[in-house]
């Protein structure tokens, strides 16, 4: 009887510990993917040329909304990108 319970407790900890995980990472996809379709907004719109390599997705899917304008700020400044 103890085992059952204690194996009940732990799937239900688990179970508990997945919904809050997968809720987090809903709101980092929605902004990983704003801050991609920003960035090619904002390189259609003012014709920034900033080039889609490995670096810069990486920077905008991990970083988002923000992300995706310090990108765009450092190609205008000339620093980077």
């Amino acid at each position: 009887m103890v085992i059952e319970t204690t194996i009940l407790l732990l799937a239900i900890v688990a179970v508990i510990a997945v919904y809050i995980v997968l809720k987090a990472a809903k709101y980092l996809i929605v902004n990983s993917i704003l801050g991609l379709i920003l960035l090619a907004l904002g390189n259609i719109i003012f014709k920034l040329g900033i080039a889609y390599n490995a670096t810069v997705v990486l920077i905008c899917a991990l970083g988002g909304i923000p992300g995706a304008i310090i990108i765009m700020l450092l190609h205008v400044l000339g620093v980077a990108f």
